[in-house]
């Protein structure tokens, strides 16, 4: 009985960061030490022939939010050839669109709130701020990643980005939610392999920033968070991310009371440099769907 052959998606080597590159790497070697068939590709390439493989892992297409309706029709085509994608394709789907903010503030959960501005519409963005009673409002795009387009705006420069987010707003949506003076203090992120806890990774921005990627100069640091803080990230991995490889819970604590920014189900960092122990709990996690 031959193994299964498992595609690892990822980015171009060269375009990566040395963290990242060190991520991938580390987390592909340690799956092919394991005796696994893995094989690192790309989503785009025409030569691959995906009905070859069993499983196809999402592991870091960083690319797929420039070129969205290409990526889609790609994981549709994997899924209607029966390759089972992980995480899973309605998933993706749904992940893909930060409009599924709107779902989880429905159902009440404790979320950042958000207002979406939708294409063709005229949008105040000055009463947002007695909306969300805030002097500070972030602006990014609803298909996203690594705070591409994203813009704060004030009462100071509101009537030059006024005009911006209505010829950014022409063809695709965009959210706008509260500036939280706490992601100073720094976001927190938890990871989860097959519904189970890993580890928790603060990212802190630099001095004089609120962007805590690791591009744009932010830092990270390995967390040792209580049982109570595992269970507050633990209810949205049990109910949106369920039958999923990997999840990523990003949040900040507001009074004492943790707050979801994003789920990242598609591409996340996992932080294995910081990390190292987690690789066996995602060998684990991938195990039970191999």
């Amino acid at each position: 009985m031959r193994s299964k052959r498992i595609a690892y998606v990822c980015y171009e080597a060269e375009k990566l960061s040395e963290y990242a590159l060190q991520e991938d790497n580390m987390l592909l070697e340690f799956l092919q030490a394991k005796g696994l068939d893995v094989q690192p590709v790309q989503w785009h390439d025409k030569s691959i022939r995906w009905q070859e493989f069993d499983f196809v892992i999402l592991k870091s297409p960083w690319d797929y939010h420039y070129q969205y309706r290409a990526f889609m029709a790609w994981l549709s085509e994997v899924n209607t050839l029966g390759v089972k994608i992980l995480n899973p394709y309605t998933i993706v789907h749904w992940n893909s669109d930060k409009h599924y903010l709107q779902e989880m503030i429905n159902e009440g959960f404790h979320v950042i709130p958000s207002v979406f501005l939708e294409p063709g519409k005229q949008h105040d963005l000055r009463s947002l701020f007695d909306h969300f009673k805030t002097d500070q409002l972030i602006v990014k795009p609803c298909i996203s990643a690594g705070s591409k387009q994203t813009i704060t705006v004030t009462n100071e420069n509101i009537d030059k980005h006024t005009a911006a987010v209505h010829e950014m707003t022409r063809e695709e949506s965009f959210m706008v939610q509260p500036f939280l003076s706490q992601i100073y203090d720094g976001e927190l992120s938890y990871l989860f392999f097959h519904g189970v806890f890993s580890h928790c990774i603060l990212k802190k921005p630099k001095a004089g920033d609120f962007r805590v990627q690791l591009g744009f100069g932010g830092t990270t640091h390995l967390q040792h968070p209580s049982d109570d803080e595992i269970k507050a990230a633990q209810v949205f991995v049990d109910r949106f991310a369920k039958d999923c490889l990997y999840a990523r819970v990003d949040g900040v604590m507001i009074n004492g009371k943790f707050t979801l920014m994003e789920l990242e189900l598609i591409e996340p960092m996992l932080y294995f440099p910081d990390a190292p122990h987690g690789l066996k709990k995602y060998y684990a996690a991938l195990n039970a769907f191999l």
